[in-house]
């Protein structure tokens, strides 16, 4: 048996990338996983597929009342769900910094809330938010994309303290650049897509991109009763690049 025998999870942006990595780390330990997502068909036999946009909040309560209901409740939340966004301060209009911040930010919100009768209902509670090294570390033309991770990583705080005496933990994860099918498609529309990915390796002192399978299990740690103990935290996963500071090799 695994750690997440008999415990349900819903993981939002479940249809690819880390969402799917995620998924597919408690699946294969025993969990009953439901997968949110604008496109659900690349996720696994035995997986609940939902479509729901994050932004679209009477989508995302009737999408965690399907999960509910064919999960037999839910234990873990994994708010994944995201999107990206380039430039400086000058770069994106209103339009762009309400439509990143409605799904960064809003959408972890909506999904939690809706959640939470849920999880106050259940032995062993846990939310994840994957935030990002953005969150800490000031990354060139990504200030609208690093203001949301900002704002996930002090929500999660908040989120914490307010659900712990539920019996609720909530917890995050700080990737550092991971080799997912955004960060390859952004990769794809460079001058220089090798230039830019040997610069993006070189950024990280592991001297290489993150996996989405080592976020996963980062993750899953933190939504494990393993982690009982464990609340309020920031978890990085980034290969070195929030705490060291390597000399440059001669």
């Amino acid at each position: 048996m695994g750690e997440f025998e008999g415990l349900s999870a819903v993981v939002t942006g479940g249809g690819s990338g880390i969402g799917l990595a995620t998924a597919r780390f408690l699946a294969a330990r025993g969990a009953k996983v439901a997968c949110f997502d604008l496109k659900v068909d690349g996720i696994d036999p035995g997986m609940v597929g939902v479509v729901a946009d994050v932004s679209d909040d009477a989508a995302v309560r009737a999408g965690i009342a399907t999960a509910a209901e064919q999960l037999g409740g839910i234990d873990i939340l994994v708010n994944n769900a995201g999107i990206g966004a380039a430039g400086t301060v000058a770069d994106n209009a209103d339009d762009e910094w309400h439509r990143v911040l409605d799904v960064n930010v809003l959408g972890m919100v909506r999904v939690s809330r809706a959640a939470l009768p849920h999880l106050r209902a259940s032995a062993h509670a846990a939310i994840v938010n994957t935030c990002s090294i953005a969150a800490t570390a000031g990354l060139p033309n990504r200030a609208l994309y690093s203001a949301s991770k900002g704002a996930v990583l002090s929500l999660t705080l908040a989120m914490a303290a307010d659900h712990i005496r539920e019996g609720i933990r909530v917890n995050c994860v700080t990737p550092g650049t991971a080799d997912t099918p955004w960060v390859r498609r952004l990769l794809s529309a460079a001058e220089d897509p090798d230039a830019e990915l040997a610069a993006l390796q070189a950024r990280q002192p592991s001297g290489r991109l993150v996996s989405a399978d080592e976020v996963a299990a980062a993750i899953g740690y933190l939504a494990s009763p393993l982690a009982s103990a464990t609340t309020g935290t920031v978890l990085d996963v980034d290969g070195g690049m929030h705490g060291l500071r390597l000399r440059p090799v001669s």
